[in-house]
């Protein structure tokens, strides 16, 4: 399960989909999450995926 946080969110995501995942629909998968719940919460707090980068990045 992922957190709420967006914050804490950024990190747990951003550290898997470097380390253990190849993009976000993998990661998303695996943990039985919404992409697009995931990349809203994290929009919210100013970062977009970038999908050459494999990484949330600030707007």
């Amino acid at each position: 399960m992922l957190p709420k946080d967006p914050i804490i969110l950024l990190s747990v995501v951003n550290t898997r989909l470097r380390d253990l995942y190849s993009n976000l629909q993998e990661l998303c998968a695996a943990e039985d999450a919404d992409p697009e719940e995931v990349a809203e919460t994290l929009a919210g707090a100013g970062y977009r995926y970038d999908a050459a980068q494999n990484q949330f990045v600030q707007e």
